[in-house]
């Protein structure tokens, strides 16, 4: 489960473009609503009459862009005269209309895109010590003044008559029955949903980058962290990246008998001082220092010195994220909260419906039964790290040594990395001339953080699978991280290049991505030629499956409890915030976990960086394990290229229509549930 704040950027390229437009600051009666109901039907009257199409549809568009139209675009008898000349009635112009736009905005948002990769390239990517002014190209939007200018040129409200959007509820009905067409129309329709001014956009998109940049500099000294004996445990040269790669080493350390025990309770105990606010400021990003984080001394040359904590930093990004996207709210009618628009909006799914799936898989008495087992294995009471027990996995029998000496060898740097992606594809059974098409359209880079996919937003352009990479060459945890982001990018080709039109490329949301990226991850040791015999293998990896959703739903109950808190207390500090954070934590682990572990208030579950860098992304883990393990469940028997290739070619519909185009069910906990408690009986 990796960052995938970048991912969101694209995810919300259509739907945050919708949102962008710029007002008249000296003016604010130019802003205002001009058209009211009797012209509305004033003007659907008179386009009825002379066009005689489908009624519903006209009146549909016209209020629509009623609803858009503001005094500074022109007059009632405008308005009339606009809507009553560029209704298109002919079926066939509309089709021929479509398709312009569609090739312009592949051109427009495919060019944008590229923009932005290139001008966050040396935050991105490891080339070179940052400046102070890649950070400030890094916060600029090229997409900002988008919607202002299609609004100014009119084009936005030839979309919004011709192509008006359908609410979610309408979209799930009426689109069982749509075919490609009708869906990229409806697409196309979501495109100029609200007004926003493109100031808001440009500090929304500042915040985020601010909070990226944070994140991706957020590395601890391992080699410089002392126990109380004063004996470091860790190697002088390791470096690890707040929260992945310290969540990373907990896991690679359930193999090791000597002291990884000791690791595991000194990570957990680092993660503890990030999560508090109570970590010295000066040993973040560096190794001038020697720190206990056991007592919480620092010491230089042996001797203690007094060094500061980090001030909240942390939680301010979190208020400079809430108060950017909160500024934008005015500017919505349904959408009219960042946590509406992150769910109902971009996701699909309405928050409400995502928190009682959660609170029910979360609520499951399996979940206890799978604790016992983990115990067992352990021969030890559970400690809250066990949340990311590894056990299950085929890896978790191999050491960490030899399978960082294979990967090693195999992949010394990026370029290395990107030679072998078509020959992973081929051991997955594509043919050769796809699995080469396909790798074709990837490019690899080296990391600054822990790495990512990016997709491209048109079919000239490659999408990008970042990943980090020491001097010694790609660890196994790294490569890990890899296979999972190449899963990323397999989706991001597909669902570019094979779905029917550009409208509809993608998928319903960052889930069904995440589904590709975790189906590729788990077959990671299978592309490095390692085979788990274990007649167990299936009842294990469900174990797996379930224990990592158990985890990644309660953080994302806390992602989202965080954010109602913010709403409800909009003025709150920095440390108001920090307080209120570790206390819902807390909450959350006390009403799910604490039974499973046998301990009460444990903080762990807001260590996440997606907290800080990627707002309310962190739903889209869990449903994209669900969906991941239905798809899973459909592909045995099945050609698995092939219906990889058919699946996520399906293009950007619903979660829910797409998901019976794909597998014939709907997104469900049950079917986890059920065969977790099979493996249980089979592996007890």
């Amino acid at each position: 489960m990796m960052k995938k704040s970048f991912l969101i950027i694209l995810a919300f390229l259509v739907f945050g473009f919708s949102q962008c437009t710029n007002t008249d600051s000296n003016s604010q009666i130019s802003d205002q609503k001009n058209i009211n109901d009797q012209v509305i039907a004033e003007t659907q009257q008179a386009i009825i009459e002379k066009s005689g199409a489908n009624q519903e549809l006209i009146k549909r568009g016209v209020s629509h862009v009623a609803s858009l139209w503001r005094a500074s675009d022109g007059t009632t008898e405008e308005f009339k005269d606009f809507c009553l000349n560029n209704f298109i009635a002919d079926a066939k112009e509309k089709k021929v209309v479509f398709e312009k736009i569609s090739n312009n905005f592949e051109s427009l948002w495919g060019h944008q895109n590229k923009v932005v990769l290139d001008l966050n390239r040396n935050i991105h990517e490891d080339i070179g010590v940052p400046h102070k002014i890649d950070a400030m190209f890094a916060a600029y939007s090229p997409g900002a003044h988008f919607s202002s200018d299609f609004y100014k040129n009119k084009i936005a409200f030839v979309i919004a008559l011709n192509y008006p959007p359908y609410s979610l509820d309408e979209k799930n009905e009426l689109g069982k029955n749509w075919n490609s067409l009708e869906w990229a129309y409806a697409r196309l329709g979501d495109v100029f949903t609200a007004r926003v001014p493109a100031e808001i956009s440009q500090k929304i998109s500042a915040a985020g980058t601010n909070a990226d940049i944070y994140i991706a500099d957020y590395n601890i000294f391992m080699g410089h962290l002392l126990n109380n004996d004063g004996k470091k445990l860790f190697s002088e040269d390791m470096v690890l990246l707040s929260h992945w790669n310290l969540r990373d080493e907990i896991k690679s350390n359930y193999a090791n008998k000597e002291n990884g025990l000791e690791k595991q309770d000194m990570i957990y105990t680092v993660m503890k001082h990030i999560i508090n606010q109570t970590i010295p400021e000066e040993v973040i990003n560096s190794g001038d220092y020697d720190w206990n984080p056991l007592v919480n001394k620092v010491y230089q040359e042996g001797n203690e010195v007094q060094l500061t904590a980090e001030p909240n930093t942390r939680y301010q990004m979190v208020i400079d994220n809430f108060n950017a996207n909160k500024a934008a709210d005015e500017y919505y009618t349904d959408y009219n909260t960042f946590i509406k628009r992150a769910f109902a909006g971009s996701k699909e799914i309405p928050q409400e419906e995502v928190e009682k799936l959660f609170d029910e898989y979360l609520s499951s008495p399996v979940a206890k039964e799978v604790g016992k087992l983990i115990s067992e294995r352990l021969g030890r009471d559970l400690k809250p790290f066990d949340i990311w027990y590894d056990g299950f996995k085929a890896r978790s029998s191999i050491s960490g040594e030899i399978l960082d000496k294979k990967t090693r060898s195999l992949y010394p740097d990026a370029k290395a990395f990107e030679a072998d992606l078509d020959n992973m594809l081929k051991k997955l059974g594509w043919e050769k001339n796809r699995a080469e098409f396909i790798a074709s359209k990837v490019t690899v880079d080296p990391a600054r953080g822990s790495g990512h996919a990016w997709g491209a937003q048109m079919k000239a352009e490659n999408a990008h699978l970042r990943t980090r990479i020491s001097d010694k060459g790609m660890d196994y945890k790294g490569y890990n991280i890899a296979v999972h982001e190449y899963g990323h990018n397999v989706e991001q080709t597909i669902s570019l290049h094979d779905v029917d039109y550009y409208m509809i490329n993608g998928v319903p949301n960052t889930a069904f991505t995440e589904a590709l990226a975790f189906i590729f991850q788990k077959r990671d040791l299978q592309l490095l030629g390692f085979k788990n015999e274990n007649p167990d293998k299936e009842y294990l990896e469900t174990l797996d499956l379930h224990w990592s959703v158990f985890e990644i739903m309660g953080v994302s109950m806390v992602d989202m409890k965080v954010w109602k808190w913010l709403y409800e207390n909009p003025n709150a500090t920095a440390a108001q915030l920090n307080e209120a954070t570790v206390n819902i934590a807390n909450e959350v682990w006390n009403k799910y976990f604490a039974e499973v572990y046998g301990i009460q208030d444990e903080p762990i579950l807001a260590i996440y960086s997606h907290m800080i860098a990627s707002p309310l992304y962190l739903a889209n883990y869990s449903f994209g394990h669900l969906i991941d393990f239905q798809i899973e469940q459909y592909l045995v028997g099945k050609d698995f290229s092939n219906e990889v290739d058919r699946i996520w070619s399906i293009g950007r519909l619903t979660p829910e229509t797409w998901m019976q185009q794909a597998v014939g069910e709907n997104i469900s906990i049950k079917p986890m549930i059920v065969a977790t408690e099979e493996a249980l009986k089979n592996i007890n």
